[in-house]
């Protein structure tokens, strides 16, 4: 089982951030050019909330804010929860579930973001493990 830090250290990708005050087309457009599923809203440096495409799809379709002056910050998520470093692949992924998140920012201890995990991230990371024993049981009853 990895710690997030190792997972975020396996694939260095700086996490993708806007402005809570840039339009929501720029975020979604940052989004599919990336094909990520959520942005960070960063205010001076620091975390502000997450814009995701769920967010989007429920606050910005269904509540009718999708015109080209909605800006972020109505749409984003603003109590973001978070992660640390050292947390388990497993702790992040209880967390996403019990709270039905699927991004979750990770923060070193200056409250200084480092990385996003995504659901996807952890269910790739678990299947690659699962696989990996297998394989390790496998060599073990051949032998």
């Amino acid at each position: 089982m990895k710690t997030l830090k190792q997972l975020l250290d396996e694939r260095p990708r700086e996490p993708l951030a806007v402005s809570p005050d840039d339009s929501v087309f720029s975020a979604l457009e940052l989004m599919a050019k990336h094909d990520v599923g959520a942005v960070l809203a960063m205010r001076d440096g620091r975390l502000a909330g997450i814009f995701s495409e769920r967010d989007y799809a429920r606050k910005g379709i269904l509540f009718g804010k999708s015109s080209k002056e909605t800006l972020v910050r109505e749409i984003m998520t603003e109590k973001v929860l978070y992660v640390r470093p050292e947390q388990t692949t497993d702790d992040a992924m209880a967390l996403m579930t019990e709270r039905r998140v699927r991004h979750l920012p990770v923060l070193d201890t200056n409250q200084r973001v480092i990385g996003v995990v995504s659901i996807g991230d952890l269910v790739k990371e678990t299947i690659s493990e699962q696989a990996f024993l297998i394989q390790q049981l496998e060599q073990y009853i051949a032998s």
